[in-house]
């Protein structure tokens, strides 16, 4: 068994893309950072983690990691491969990792075992897959692309957003924000006033993920992050995507909700580790 690392994302991309596309729908969170890497490498601000553990030419585990983040593991054909991961990262202050759940508690326990520190699940979460958007009763108004004039808005509301689910917000805030609006790939539903903003990307052409959703308490149990979520959804269908993805806080029960009217399907957990 052998770790390869890789400099340039390219080579990587290129012995990596069948063996994640096998289960695009486990591996969407990797799919969508190296599209990132590949097309707007800028969003990053340190050196990508790029790793593949082989046996014999045949992958077993895929890992990637964008300092300062979290570690992001794919689905492991041979569970010793994450032994090897952890090893080489054993020397970096890693804050964590996630991934499947069977995988990410596995290299957790090895990483424990390896560095002492003590590990902990933070958050359970839910992969969804949407084929098809379900006919749901939508609030009153229309979705709209966000723009630069929305600029502060969306540090607003992003800000708000990583405080409600116990991120830190920091500077890098307004370089997302700007990263969007770059890449046009961010939208309000307005009624008379933006309402409610969700993200989405079209990480292949017929891979799509929603990678954001927020509506401030204010506007919300009045269907407008439905409606936001739905329409923006359609616009990846009709744009060529045969399935689209996102993940869900199961902490958050009403956006749960909110995914499944859509037509969103569970189909595994996805876990978060801290290290301490």
């Amino acid at each position: 068994m052998q770790l390869n690392r890789f400099d340039n994302i390219q080579e990587f991309w290129h012995c990596t893309q069948a063996y994640l596309l096998q289960h695009q729908v486990e591996n969407n969170v990797l799919l969508s950072i190296l599209h990132t890497l590949l097309y707007n490498p800028e969003l990053y601000l340190g050196k990508p983690y790029l790793v593949i553990v082989q046996t014999s030419g045949e992958i077993g585990a895929v890992a990637i990691r964008t300092p300062p983040q979290k570690l992001i593991l794919s689905t492991a054909q041979n569970m010793d491969a994450l032994q090897l991961i952890a090893q080489d990262l054993r020397q970096e202050q890693l804050p964590g990792s996630m991934g499947l759940a069977k995988e990410v508690e596995i290299f957790s326990q090895i990483w424990q075992a390896l560095t002492e520190q003590f590990y902990q699940r933070s958050v359970v979460m839910k992969i969804y897959q949407l084929m098809a958007v379900q006919r749901v009763s939508t609030a009153r108004g229309y979705l709209r692309l966000a723009t630069e004039g929305d600029r502060s808005l969306l540090i607003e509301w992003l800000s708000a957003f990583l405080s409600e689910i116990d991120q830190a917000v920091s500077e890098d805030v307004e370089h997302q924000v700007d990263n969007r609006l770059k890449q046009q790939n961010t939208y309000f539903w307005v009624d008379s006033t933006p309402v409610s903003v969700a993200s989405s990307k079209q990480v292949l052409p017929t891979i799509g993920r929603i990678n954001l959703a927020y509506t401030p308490p204010e506007y919300r149990r009045q269907g407008y992050a439905t409606a936001c979520v739905a329409a923006l959804s359609q616009k990846l269908l009709d744009q060529g995507c045969h399935n689209c993805f996102l993940i869900a806080d199961l902490a958050n029960p009403t956006a749960n909700h909110i995914y499944q009217a859509i037509g969103y399907r569970p189909i595994c957990d996805w876990h978060e580790y801290s290290f301490t």
